[in-house]
């Protein structure tokens, strides 16, 4: 495992990297190689603490799902219920169309769309045309944004939908928008209501949206790389997404991508999925048990698209937040791949983890290396994530 993140860390593909395998109750091999910091070669270490991107999203469901089970809202309940600015929303005849050629959305968004990615939201990168540059422009950094929630959620409410509200699997904000609207059914910020429900149950004591003060050292960098491929510390993700240097008091918490988190809190985080009968249960069971079974059609899981390529065909199904293996011989490990029900998300600066209930274990891969899409075209920056799968098939082996 080691040797394996050693390669690339040598090789300039990589600033460092930790990574966990646990089985059957017990971490059976850890590894932490290189630099948390280039400028200072501070290494990487068991606790260091690293953006996880699209890993948040599963911590967002699970609160969600709570509040579900307490009876605070239906799965088919629409959203306006406690987001009226989003009734009436409009869908966009053609997705690459434009703007202003729409027709009524046959019906509200649900919290069932929303957890399932299936509310005709989107990510404004995914799209060339103009509801990707409009996305961009009226919603602005996906994580360390300087607009209140309320505003945000105004923002989003002048957009159009890409697809009618459930007809399809849509990757996007809707775990966003599902976090600031448990925050208000809960009169807290999502921060709050992730430390309340999930975080201070579970012991997870180094995972939120922002690192505090004495905790600073502790942070990995966000390393990319420059126009000819070398390696290099950012202060700020591509289109000033995240930043290195979140200010304290931004009110607008991404429960899609805004967690900075550590290998053993996020461990315990997995293992609340399995379920694991030695970490606290906060879902009822059959509740689990739908957040980590697809939730998909066939026929949306075929057209599920991410850059082109299809997410979910060969081998995965959609859970609530988490990918779900369906046919393992199939199954990519980038998303998970063991047994059926193995469950996973990975985030987009290089974290990737996995549940396998059929053994009983969890994989964790942490590291911040961001790779933009052009320089993924040019083939910059894969080896970083050709690690994962080599980490993958040796923790498996």
């Amino acid at each position: 495992m080691e040797n394996v993140i050693k390669e690339l860390v040598d090789a300039g593909q990589l600033a460092g990297a930790a990574a966990l395998a646990w089985r059957n109750g017990e971490v059976v091999h850890a590894a932490a190689v290189g630099r948390r910091n280039l400028a200072n070669e501070l290494p990487v270490e068991r606790d260091t603490i690293f953006r996880i991107a699209s890993m948040t999203k599963p911590v967002t469901t699970v609160a969600a799902l709570m509040l579900l089970d307490e009876g605070r809202f239906a799965l088919d309940e629409p959203i306006e219920i406690c987001a009226p600015e989003l009734a009436h929303l409009r869908v966009l005849r053609d997705p690459e169309g434009p703007l202003d050629a729409t027709d009524e959305a046959r019906r509200s968004i649900t919290f069932r769309d929303l957890l399932t990615h299936r509310s005709g939201l989107t990510y404004g990168e995914f799209h060339r045309g103009p509801v990707g540059r409009a996305c961009a422009e009226t919603l602005g950094a996906q994580i360390d944004n300087p607009l209140t929630p309320d505003e945000w959620i105004a923002r989003v409410a002048t957009l159009p939908l890409i697809d009618q509200p459930g007809a399809g699997f849509h990757y996007g904000i809707s775990t966003d928008l599902l976090g600031l609207l448990i925050a208000r059914l809960e009169g807290e910020s999502l921060g709050e209501v992730l430390a309340r429900r999930v975080f201070a149950p579970l012991g997870m004591r180094d995972t939120d949206f922002v690192v505090s003060r004495e905790k600073r050292d502790r942070r990995a960098a966000l390393c990319g790389f420059d126009d000819e491929g070398r390696l290099t510390t950012l202060t700020a993700t591509p289109g000033r997404h995240a930043l290195d240097e979140r200010p304290e008091d931004m009110p607008f918490e991404s429960g899609g991508q805004g967690l900075w988190s550590t290998l053993d809190d996020y461990l315990v985080f997995a293992r609340l999925l399995l379920p694991d009968p030695e970490v606290p249960a906060l879902l009822r069971g059959e509740t689990l048990a739908m957040m980590t079974s697809n939730q998909l059609t066939p026929e949306q899981r075929a057209a599920a698209r991410m850059f082109g390529q299809s997410i979910f065909a060969a081998g995965h199904g959609y859970g609530m937040g988490v990918a779900v293996v369906l046919e393992p011989e199939k199954a990519d490990p980038m998303r998970c791949r063991g047994g059926v029900g193995t469950i996973g998300w990975p985030g987009a600066y290089g974290g990737w983890w996995q549940a396998d209930p059929n053994d009983r274990s969890v994989l964790i891969f942490l590291s911040d290396n961001m790779v933009e899409l052009w320089q993924m075209a040019r083939g910059i920056g894969l080896d970083a994530w050709s690690a994962i799968a080599s980490f993958h098939a040796i923790a498996t082996s």
